[in-house]
């Protein structure tokens, strides 16, 4: 029955709906499951029984296979595991690609190599041979495998990719393609994988570099191949691939892909519609980057930041998971950079907010959000910074905006930016569209605020340490009516930070009402208003009397509590405004003014407020009652001078006389309007003025009691908000304002000099600005304005006739101008508009004169006008719009006079909430051109001062202007520079010590290398030790980073790249490395090497460092210099320089290598320790792709014979591989004379045989075949010749009684016979010195005597005597040579040289003549 069911099941698999087979699948797992072998073995047979069933059905079976396989691998059978998987491998590999089968056989495989790993490896590589392209699905199961069954995989995998590699160049089609990337990502991943779980490993000793070769190998075939592919799907997972092989890379190799890869990469977003994978890739070659510490990397960086931003502000569809998974790569890429370039991506992003783009704000703030949360230690010290700007995009108009700019708060809550100062307007800002109305957008202003509560509710439930930021800020916004809509949000908070507080029993819990100073006006105003509106509800007169007679008889109680008193106090006056009984009032005012306690100044202001309140019903009763009080008892003393000098310790009477005087003062501003006017001059100011005047003797005296002096400023204001709301209806001329403002100023001027935040300037400032009617403009600016003393100057507009004064106004606001507080710089700029607005609108001239303030004016404002606060730009517009109409003014321009350039900034300023800076610069730039040729002194001065300026937007905005007004106009002040520049820098160099904008300043000059006097800047820069330290630094740091040349492709066609110098002020070039020189020339003189220099200068070293072709023979000398004389200063020089021999650069790398080859030559590096690791590097750059490197390596190495020769014997190996491999003739010269160097000191048993002859063969090609066919460089040739002649005589040691070495010698035996007539002496020279050292091997005593007593170098030879004896010897001891001794000899008749092709033929003829005659010896 069991198995009738099991082939009723598999027979029913052939049915076409695919719920049928699912069905099908369900049942047979479940049989399977109670028997896994007895099904599994049906189902195997009923493949094989029906070979021909269609895909569909087969594809059921398998797939039942897998799923038993999967949930029963422990149970099934050994035997039944091997037939299973030989069945998958052959259904698998059966036939070409056909996906549904092929995949569900590839699944079983994968399936059952979760356990049986060795023997599902062992049939797949049966079918992965190499030199033969393996099936589509092999491969792609060997990816699968290294998902699944990481431990398993990776030990298979260095021999996998082994065998893979060949096969990449062999794949023609793109699907092969794709399965062979897809793989590759997959064993990348998985070996990462496997190096991270280390201590979960079966084998913990596998390391990156145990692949990073042949990672690299299958990089370079993807990336310079198949990435240019025109299929989309093969690009993006070869894009994939590259990203994960990034992290098994070597070092060194990702370093030296980097500058093409990330342009690569970012190159695909435009090709492909799908950006994640794109995205994926390039965050993994980013954080590969990051974490070896690239170097190159920051070169990309401008167009990462492009790039990256186009992405993160594109919008993310969260029913489409491929955006969101984009977005989520890009800002973990963001995050990557952060950690390495956190200052330069922090000021990217902080500038696109102030783009008006709403999808760049938005993804800006994206990137913000994730940088608070994700880079918390980097952000640390940018929390101001950030503070500061998020303001811009909080006055977005767009709720999506709003909406992430909550978020981004809601981020920078969790982090601590709201305790900071300027985190109250964050809080208000939630608050604020907690209160939203109801609108219809794409994001509703309904779902705005439902966000803005819940994050109210989140930061005060989860964020701990805000609550004492939200407690008790959050009760100020309960009674404006702004807010009212919020009120439900706020009381839901303000009950859980209560509770907590209470809980926790904090004594925060209990509020200091006289710290939070607005939370109590708010809370009073709003107490009053209920009080006056319950009495007037109420309507009963003898019960609001009855009130105020009450509230008076308590004021007594709460002498002890004066801020409750002062309250009462105005509740008191509030009541007696809706009292009709007039002769209650008076008695009632009398009561508060005869029992109040004046020596009290909280207690006083609640006297004067009571008294004021009362006066808005009853302002008869109310001055008649305060006259009749100025004469009462409570005034009368003796009139003596004396008593106005003698201290009491009862109520003074200047006490009383204070809260009268505010009394007057609070009656002014709260009586009706229309009755007031006509009673200030004659009752209020005269009582006020007769008050604090007190007349001795006849002689009026001025108090010096500082209350009264307060106390009357404070009225006078209080009298000049009464007339300035009065006026707004009715016509008025207030005849006594400049007495008081008279006033005003004397008491200013009698402040003390010393300090400039005083009670009476407080006051006075506010006074005057009260005092400016009907102006309202400047009436609300001033009365912001507490702490500056200067502004006094406008409340005289008569005074500014002149220029001269007008300029000293706004110098002196210069410091504000300057300020750090946006607060500051906005009211300093503001005030000086509305000076220079009044200036214009009043100015009349009768004769032409020079503006002569216009630089310096000009030259202070126009940096302003890139402020980073909105209404500063807006305020700096207006002053230099008004200033160039007061230029046209003075230069006799109608009052009506348009000029279409100044009415154009009218249109600019409209822009500025949004401002282009291009545009700004530019206009600003233009408006320079119009200023006179004799005030370009005084505004360029202006503009340097702007170079320190604390806004780095007016510091770019200062270069700009600078840079264009020198080239444009800087003709006219080169006579001024010599006298200035020097002392101006010096001016500024303690400022710069710890100024960001030491970078922007080191920039501009190296950047505007075409400027004149950039020598006079960098000397006087470097006055200051401090600076010149730092500038230094930076300039090292550009140096390490700036490219001096990039690679550019030929032509499209043709390969090949060719060295193009950069535009960057550090390009290679013919002059800088002139530059260079003299820069090490006085680093040198500068640290006292004298004898350095001395050598150097008798070398001629300076101008072989100059010259190119020189250039290694320059810092040869330089290194031997150095050596001898200055050796202690060789360590931390060699450490400086080793990083470079890693460098990307030819040109860096050879002048390193060539300096430590010339140490290597002097034993000071053995006594500083340094051998090992000159000899380390110089073993290294054998392999450097550049020839000039090698070959300097190879003369390094040789140089240790001679500096150190206890160090040659573990070295000799590498020079010999080296001289047998290079076919650079340049190489193999310098191989050779090393390797004569080291052969002396090496003993015979260390130079085995082989090796010898293989150098042997080598020398006789340089010899035989160098020697006559090299045309092309023939000095080169001489000098290998010689070196090649030396080496076979060195070696002759070696080779005694070697069988192998004499023939070698008989082999090149002629060509040094023939070069003994060599044009070069040292060659003939070599000759003689190797045939006489190689005699005793030749094998014949009479030619060694021949060689040993004819071939001396201070001995003149007779060439034809000498051959005519040799060539007997030779007939009579090797007559089976003559032969091989004609063929050798007949390739010189073609030298170049006449004396070898003589030689030759005599040669010749002396061998043909003598082997005639001469008898033949047996042998």
């Amino acid at each position: 029955v069991y198995e009738k069911v099991t082939l009723a099941l598999l027979d029913a698999a052939t049915d076409k709906d695919s719920e049928v087979q699912e069905q099908v699948r369900k049942s047979m797992l479940t049989l399977g499951k109670q028997q896994p072998d007895r099904v599994l073995a049906m189902c195997q047979d009923y493949l094989l029984k029906h070979p021909k069933l269609v895909v569909s059905h087969r594809v059921v079976i398998l797939q039942t296979i897998e799923l038993i396989v999967g949930c029963r691998i422990e149970e099934i059978s050994y035997p039944r595991i091997k037939s299973i998987i030989s069945l998958a491998s052959d259904e698998m590999t059966r036939s070409k690609v056909i996906p549904d089968w092929q995949k569900a056989a590839s699944n079983i495989l994968v399936a059952v190599g979760n356990k049986h790993i060795n023997d599902i490896m062992e049939e797949i590589l049966s079918k992965f041979q190499p030199g033969l392209l393996p099936h589509f699905f092999v491969v792609q199961t060997l990816a699968n495998l290294s998902d699944s069954n990481v431990y398993g995989m990776v030990p298979f995998l260095n021999a996998i990719l082994g065998t893979m590699l060949p096969m990449l160049s062999m794949a023609k089609q793109d699907n092969i393609k794709w399965v062979f990337s897809s793989a590759l990502c997959h064993f990348s991943d998985s070996i990462l994988e496997y190096l991270a779980n280390l201590d979960k490993a079966p084998d913990p000793t596998v390391r990156k570099d145990t692949f990073s070769s042949e990672i690299y190998a299958a990089f370079d075939i993807l990336f310079n191949n198949w990435l240019q592919s025109r299929e989309s799907k093969l690009r993006l997972t070869v894009a994939e691939a590259v990203g994960s092989m990034c992290h098994l890379m070597a070092s060194d190799k990702l370093e030296e892909q980097i500058p093409k890869l990330i342009p690569a990469i970012l190159s695909l977003y435009k090709k492909n519609n799908e950006h994640y994978v794109i995205s994926k890739s390039l965050c993994q070659i980013l954080d590969a980057s990051v974490s070896m510490g690239s170097r190159v990397l920051e070169t990309q960086l401008d167009s990462l930041l492009f790039a990256l931003h186009q992405q993160v502000s594109a919008p993310v569809d969260y029913s489409n998971p491929p955006t969101v998974k984009n977005h989520n790569e890009v800002l973990r890429s963001f995050s990557l950079l952060a950690n390495s370039f956190p200052d330069r991506l922090v000021m990217f992003v902080l500038q696109k907010l102030e783009n008006s783009n709403e999808r760049s704000r938005m993804g800006s703030l994206a990137v913000l959000r994730h940088l608070i949360n994700s880079s918390t230690s980097t952000m640390e010290s940018k929390k101001l910074l950030i503070l500061a700007s998020i303001r811009q995009p909080m006055a977005d108009h767009g709720n999506k905006v709003k909406k992430r700019v909550v978020q981004v708060i809601s981020a920078m809550a969790h982090h601590g930016y709201l305790e900071l100062e300027g985190g109250e307007l964050l809080v208000r800002f939630i608050v604020q569209h907690c209160a939203l109305p109801d609108t219809y957008q794409e994001v509703t202003n309904e779902a705005l605020r439902t966000i803005c509560d819940n994050t109210l509710h989140l930061l005060t439930t989860t964020v701990g340490r805000l609550a004492d930021v939200l407690w008790p800020k959050l009760l100020y916004y309960l009674t404006p009516s702004q807010y009212s809509n919020a009120t439900t949000p706020l009381c839901k908070s303000l009950i859980v930070l209560g509770n907590k507080k209470k809980n926790n029993q904090e004594p925060s819990f209990n509020i200091d009402f006289t710290q939070e100073v607005d939370l109590v006006k708010y809370r009073v105003y709003a107490c009053l208003q209920l009080l006056s509106k319950t009495l007037a509800t109420i309507d009963d007169d003898k019960w609001v009397c009855q009130l105020a007679v009450e509230a008076t008889t308590y004021l007594s109680t709460y002498n002890n509590a004066l801020e409750e008193k002062s309250f009462l106090y105005r509740c008191v006056g509030v009541t007696l405004q809706q009292c009709f009984n007039k002769e209650l009032a008076k008695k009632q005012l009398q009561e508060i003014l005869l029992t109040a306690r004046h020596n009290d100044a909280v207690e006083r202001e609640g006297v004067a407020m009571s008294v004021g309140l009362c006066a808005n019903s009853h302002l008869e009763g109310t001055l008649a009652k305060l006259e009749e009080f100025g004469k009462s008892d409570a005034f009368k003393k003796s009139p003596s001078i004396f008593n106005l000098l003698k201290e009491r310790n009862d109520v003074e009477v200047e006490k009383v006389k204070s809260t009268l005087i505010l009394c007057y003062g609070q009656v002014a501003l709260n009586a009706p309007p229309e009755k007031i006017l006509t009673r200030i001059d004659q009752d209020i100011l005269r009582c006020i003025s007769k008050h604090f005047n007190t007349k001795v003797l006849g002689i009026k005296v001025e108090t010096k009691d500082l209350t009264m002096k307060l106390s009357l400023i404070q009225s006078v204001g209080l009298i000049a908000r009464a007339i300035t709301e009065c006026v707004k209806k009715q016509g008025f001329v207030f005849s006594r304002k400049q007495e008081l403002i008279t006033v005003m100023l004397d008491f200013i001027k009698a402040e003390a000099a010393d300090s400039l935040r005083t009670p009476v300037r407080h006051l006075v400032m506010t006074t005057c600005a009260n005092l400016m009617y009907p102006s309202s403009s400047i009436n609300l600016f001033i009365t912001q304005v507490h702490t500056k003393a200067w502004y006094p100057c406008v409340l005289a507009p008569e005074v500014l006739s002149f220029p001269s004064v007008l300029s000293l106004t706004v110098s002196a606001s210069g410091l504000w101008n300057l300020s750090g507080q946006d607060h500051e710089r906005e009211r300093a700029v503001t005030a000086t508009a509305h000076m220079l607005s009044y200036y214009l609108d009043n100015l009349t001239v009768k004769n032409m004169v020079s503006f002569h303030n216009l630089g310096a004016l000009l030259g202070r404002l126009t940096p302003r006008c890139s402020d980073p606060h909105p209404t500063v730009r807006t305020a700096a517009m207006d002053c230099i719009y008004s200033l160039l109409y007061i230029q046209l003014r003075y230069e006799g321009f109608a009052l009506n006079y348009k000029d279409e350039g100044v009415d154009s900034l009218l249109l600019l300023k409209d822009r500025l909430d949004k401002p282009d800076h291009t545009v700004l610069y530019k206009t600003c730039s233009d408006l320079t051109k119009r200023l006179p040729q004799q005030q370009l002194t005084t505004l360029v001065f202006m503009l340097f001062e702007g170079l320190v300026d604390s806004q780095a937007n007016c510091c770019r905005a200062s270069s700009v202007i600078l840079n264009t007004l020198l080239k444009n106009r800087g003709g006219g002040l080169q006579e001024l520079v010599h006298t200035h520049t020097h002392t101006h820098t010096h001016t500024h160099t303690y400022r710069l010590r710890h100024s960001p904008l030491l970078q922007l300043l080191i920039n501009s000059i190296i950047i505007n290398t075409h400027l004149l006097w950039t020598s006079e800047m960098w000397m006087a820069l470097g006055a200051d030790a401090i600076v010149a330290n730092q500038i230094i630094e930076m300039v090292m740091e550009k140096l390490l980073i700036m490219a001096p040349y990039v690679d550019q492709r030929e032509s499209m066609i043709r390969g090949g790249t060719t060295k193009v110098a950069t535009n960057q002020p550090l390009a290679v070039s013919h002059k800088h490395s002139q530059t260079s020189a003299e820069a090490l020339r006085i680093l040198l003189a500068r640290a006292q090497l004298d004898e350095v220099m001395k050598r150097l200068d008798e070398d001629k070293a300076w101008d072989a460092m100059k010259e190119l072709n020189t250039h290694v023979t320059g810092i040869t000398l330089l290194a031997r210099a150095m050596a001898k004389h200055a050796g202690p200063r060789l360590p931390a020089i060699v450490e400086c320089l080793c990083p470079s021999l890693n460098n990307i650069y030819e040109s860096q790398r050879i002048t390193v290598t060539a300096f430590f080859s010339e140490l290597l030559n002097h034993h000071v590096v053995t006594e500083l320790m340094l051998i090992d690791v000159l000899m380390n590097n110089m073993m290294e750059r054998i392999s450097d792709p550049c020839c000039a490197v090698r070959m300097l390596a190879v003369r390094g190495l040789g140089n240790i014979a001679v500096g150190s020769p206890e160090k040659v014997q573990p070295t000799h190996t590498h020079t010999h591989t080296h001289t047998h491999k290079s076919t650079d003739s340049l190489i193999a010269l310098e191989a050779m004379s090393g390797l004569s160097k080291v052969l002396l000191y090496l003993d015979k048993k260390n130079v085995h045989l082989l090796v010898m002859e293989l150098f042997l063969k080598h020398i006789q090609t340089h010899i035989t075949l160098t020697a006559p066919f090299g045309s092309v460089l023939i000095q080169e040739n001489d000098e290998i010749r010689c070196a090649s002649i030396h080496l076979m005589g060195n070696l002759s040691k070696f080779g005694s009684g070697e069988p192998v070495f004499k023939d070698q010698i008989h082999n090149v035996l002629v060509s040094l016979l023939l070069h003994l007539v060599d044009p070069n002496p040292q060659v003939v020279k070599a000759c003689k010195y190797s045939m006489r050292v190689c005699a005793p091997v030749v094998g014949s005593e009479q030619i060694t005597a021949m060689f040993q007593n004819h071939l001396l170098d201070d001995k003149s030879l007779h060439y034809g005597e000498f051959i005519n004896d040799l060539t007997k010897y030779l007939i009579q001891d090797f007559p089976g040579m003559l032969n091989f001794y004609h063929i050798s000899v007949i390739q010189f008749f073609k030298s170049h040289w006449a004396e070898v092709r003589a030689g030759a033929a005599m040669f010749i003829g002396m061998t043909a003549t003598h082997s005639n005659f001469a008898p033949r010896r047996e042998h």
